[in-house]
């Protein structure tokens, strides 16, 4: 990519919104304390992380804070020992968290479960020795592929426990991709739930799982099914097991498997564009550090905080952000198994009401689907015990941003948007509580983590023009490989030598703050013209019509690149030709004339993962009569 050629299309958004005083007087964190921990990591980088990591409990301390003798395989914290299960769950059985809610449960049908951090302490330990019964051991693999369930928290936390590694599989995925990922982790059992409630239907789960394991290589050994929906389900003797019937006869105290800061920890698949499935892995170590210190910092975690992270535990929003920080911050986390417009768009609002939630944290796309039905629902619930909002997963466009604001936070509420990824593991750019924030842009980086902006060169861009983001040095929760793919972990450090490549666009304001834009993959090159489809999706969105929008790019014989976009309209709209021709005036008045749309398409709906992103490439594929493996879309 010529330099020239650097994104300057960015849309730009001139609101800041400063916080009220009220928040920053009881703000853990005050504006000057920030300062002052930023001078801190960037004088002393290595000694910041040792300070985050000593906030936690270890068998062992470590030789080095960190080993780059062989980058990019970076080793933090080499030679110490610990267990990411005893720092989020045991070591709050010795503190007043013992008899604190842990965990609340809701299913979509309205059953509901809770969990002090005691209970959940001994549910965990009676799987973990249900596991090790089974022959589950140090460095096997155990693949998890569950709804959002609290065994489906359990099942993580007793692998972890057993210095066995977890890979949760997403729920919604065809037996062919759980197929793949149980004979890419070489998965020693497998954890299913019978089925689940989704959209007031039920999806039998055991089946897809039995469908997998019949043209899997043969290493699953057990199978331990949790009973949620009570359908009929086939038993394979010898093989399959009930969860209850195990840990009914098991001990309710369980020893914790000490391991090395550098052990894997979890296995967890990326819905990136390559055709075959790729693991991240991440490590007990480094991970529960940066996690904790970046989860609390970002949501300036209180003693009486009801935090609900809406995505699926299958993803790397789920496990940082519904489990593992909530845990490891001694907080209470809430898990939803349905969906969010389900038996009506309040069942979300209706949530925070029932449990006095005080931080939701979501997904963009999850909040514009609640946008179509407007503001109606949620002044209809009590959301006054809300303190914090955030978001992450795509780029959160400043109108979603303002909505979520006013309609749902009632503009007393910080609006987070924040930035990281499957490989980082935890928190990277992200505004704090206290800080000046600009719709539709992640701030700054936070502290220990350096982030910059670049052409493809590595050289700088000029302030306001658009470039590559990436991540300057290794930071602690790092993924520590790419299982069995040792060259494609290097290529994330490759396409700028000696940094990570984070893949995505973005650019720097001229007060250092980050607009995050969507993929580098996702840029139109449209009649010798660079062109994001997250600007177009921006462009479509603030249309007073537009509920939601896909863009895609498609090949044309003149053009090389065209974009078709799939449009979703708010509720009160009907498509007709005049709206259309409305929208292609509109966004060309956002953009210019480098915004060529071949075609609007009227949607009912988009398809999505569970945890909200909307799936492009099926989209893509779709046009072009090329389908990918099928994913069921329960929404």
């Amino acid at each position: 990519m010529d330099k020239r050629e650097t994104l300057d299309n960015l849309l730009r958004e001139e609101r800041v919104i400063r916080p009220l005083p009220q928040f920053v007087a009881e703000a853990n964190l005050k504006p000057g304390q920030v300062q002052a921990l930023r001078e801190r990591a960037e004088s002393d980088p290595l000694g910041y992380w040792e300070e985050a990591a000593e906030e936690l409990e270890w068998f062992r301390r470590w030789d080095a804070v960190l080993d780059e003798s062989q980058a990019p395989f970076y080793k933090w914290f080499p030679g110490a020992r610990c267990n990411i299960a005893h720092n989020a769950l045991d070591r709050h059985i010795e503190t007043p968290n013992k008899n604190k809610l842990a965990l609340i449960w809701e299913g979509e049908p309205g059953d509901t479960r809770k969990f002090t951090y005691f209970e959940l302490h001994r549910e965990v330990n009676r799987f973990a020795n249900a596991l090790r019964s089974l022959g589950v051991r140090k460095g096997d693999c155990v693949a998890v592929f569950m709804p959002p369930l609290p065994e489906t928290v359990v099942a993580m936390l007793a692998c972890a426990k057993i210095g066995a590694v977890h890979s949760l599989v997403f729920s919604g995925y065809s037996a062919k991709a759980l197929r793949q990922r149980l004979n890419g982790c070489k998965a020693k059992a497998l954890v299913a739930a019978d089925g689940y409630y989704r959209n007031g239907k039920v999806h039998r789960l055991k089946e897809v799982a039995d469908q997998a394991l019949d043209g899997a290589n043969g290493d699953v050994e057990s199978v331990v099914v949790v009973r949620r929906t009570g359908g009929d389900v086939t038993m394979r003797e010898g093989r399959d097991f009930w969860y209850e019937e195990l840990v009914r006869r098991e001990r309710k105290e369980a020893s914790v498997e000490v391991v090395d800061a550098g052990d894997p920890l979890f296995y967890l698949y990326t819905s990136g564009a390559s055709s075959r499935p790729q693991a991240v892995v991440h490590s007990h170590g480094g991970y529960m550090v940066g996690v904790q210190r970046t989860f609390s910092q970002v949501f300036d975690v209180k003693a009486t905080d009801i935090f609900w992270c809406t995505s699926d535990p299958g993803w790397i929003m789920g496990h940082t952000a519904a489990i593992y920080g909530p845990l490891l911050a001694g907080t209470t986390t809430v898990l939803y198994e349905g969906h969010p417009n389900y038996p009506q768009p309040d069942r979300l609002w209706s949530i925070i009401e029932r449990y006095g939630v005080s931080i939701f944290y979501s997904t963009p796309t999850t909040i514009r689907t609640l946008m179509r039905f407007g503001g109606q629902y949620p002044r209809q619930r009590d959301l006054t015990s809300l303190r914090l909002l955030g978001s992450a997963g795509e780029p959160l466009d400043p109108e979603t941003w303002t909505w979520l604001h006013r309609q749902i936070g009632d503009e007393n509420c910080p609006v987070l948007d924040t930035w990281w990824q499957t490989e980082t593991g935890m928190f990277m750019v992200s505004p704090l509580p206290v800080s000046v924030v600009k719709p539709g842009s992640v701030a700054r980086a936070l502290p220990g983590v350096q982030a910059d902006v670049v052409d493809l060169d590595g050289g700088p861009v000029e302030r306001g023009e658009g470039g590559f983001l990436i991540i300057r040095k290794p930071w602690p929760a790092m993924m520590t490989g790419i299982l069995d793919d040792e060259d494609g972990y290097r290529a994330c450090f490759r396409r700028v030598p000696g940094v990570y490549f984070a893949g995505d666009l973005a650019r720097l304001d001229e007060d250092g703050y980050i607009w995050v834009k969507g993929r580098s993959d996702e840029v139109l090159l449209i009649a010798g013209h660079r062109i994001g489809t997250a600007d177009i999706e921006e462009a479509f969105i603030s249309h007073r019509a537009v509920a939601e929008v896909a863009v895609v790019g498609l090949p044309d014989r003149i053009k090389g690149v065209t974009a078709k976009a799939f449009v979703v309209l708010t509720p009160d709209e009907d498509p007709s030709d005049e709206l259309l021709r409305d929208l292609e005036r509109h966004v060309r008045e956002e953009l210019g004339p480098i915004a060529a749309i071949r075609s609007i398409e009227f949607r009912e709906s988009l398809p999505k993962t569970r945890s909200g992103k909307i799936l492009r490439r099926s989209l893509r594929d779709e046009e072009l009569d090329s389908p990918l493996d099928p994913i069921r879309d329960d929404s």
